[in-house]
């Protein structure tokens, strides 16, 4: 994954080069304790783990600090009338930027949807052994990754993006890259060999979405996907994810050497963010 933190929303994403002086990256669990009279602990955990990521930084440069308050502010940008949504985060450390539950190839929906899409064809989505999933239907078709709130993995121009089809895909199988702009609209396409693909975001890139054309029938598992930034993808890597966020704390206080400044920001994983 990329070392520097990437942080913006979708479209006007900005690497901050400066290492943080504390970050705190810890999944909020949410697991609730029972115990009985007779001392047995129960234990409740959701099926979903909130992302919760923590930064602060001492002495940062003035452009960088101004971009980290225009997203805590919500405020619109000047050079596009976008206004200021969802806040896109790319985890320094993160290896695979898919879901965690779609990294394994598990599906909270019936039809799967949530996860995949057809891009072409017919495919179909369905249960396999042990909560896994699998696709079938009509060959060849071509699968599409669903990011849950944006139309693909936010991006910025230049990126170098790496994709890993599941590993029970064929050799016969393509992976590709679909680069699409901050409207969502097509850009263009970048077409791998078997089943990896690397690429670069073209000018105007602000979404990927990881695609796989489907050449063998059968039934084929969707676990073990995966989607990075600045480093090969390693199959079954767990999924960090790339949610969107919001921030729900900020600080700014002027540093000793002006006109640095001294930034704290904390953001939480979201559904969904207004102004």
């Amino acid at each position: 994954m990329a070392r520097n933190l990437w942080i913006g929303t979708p479209g006007l994403l900005r690497e901050i080069p400066q290492a943080a002086k504390s970050w705190d990256r810890s999944a909020e669990l949410n697991v609730s304790e029972f115990r009985a009279l007779e001392g047995q602990v129960t234990t409740f955990a959701p099926f979903h783990t909130t992302r919760r990521l923590k930064f602060s930084f001492e002495g940062l440069e003035p452009a960088d600090a101004q971009h980290l308050a225009r997203l805590a502010r919500r405020a619109p940008d000047g050079r596009t009338g976008r206004a200021a949504g969802p806040v896109a985060v790319l985890d320094p450390v993160a290896v695979n930027l898919l879901g965690p539950a779609q990294a394994a190839g598990q599906s909270g929906r019936e039809d799967g949807l949530d996860h995949w899409f057809a891009v072409n064809g017919r495919p179909t989505f369905k249960r396999f052994v042990r909560e896994g999933w699998a696709v079938g239907g009509t060959v060849p078709s071509v699968v599409g990754w669903v990011h849950g709130t944006w139309p693909g993995w936010p991006v910025a121009p230049g990126m170098h993006v790496s994709w890993l089809l599941p590993p029970g895909w064929g050799t016969d199988a393509v992976a590709r890259l679909a680069w699409k702009d901050a409207d969502g609209k097509a850009l263009q396409e970048t077409s791998g060999t078997n089943v990896s693909v690397t690429g670069t975001a073209p000018a105007d890139a602000a979404f990927v979405t990881p695609q796989g054309s489907l050449n063998s029938a059968g039934i084929i598992p969707l676990g073990g996907a995966c989607l990075s930034v600045g480093e090969a993808a390693q199959a079954f890597a767990v999924g960090d994810g790339c949610p969107a966020m919001s921030v729900t704390g900020y600080s700014d206080v002027p540093a000793a050497r002006l006109p640095y400044r001294n930034i704290g920001i904390d953001l939480v994983e979201v559904t969904r963010a207004t102004l």
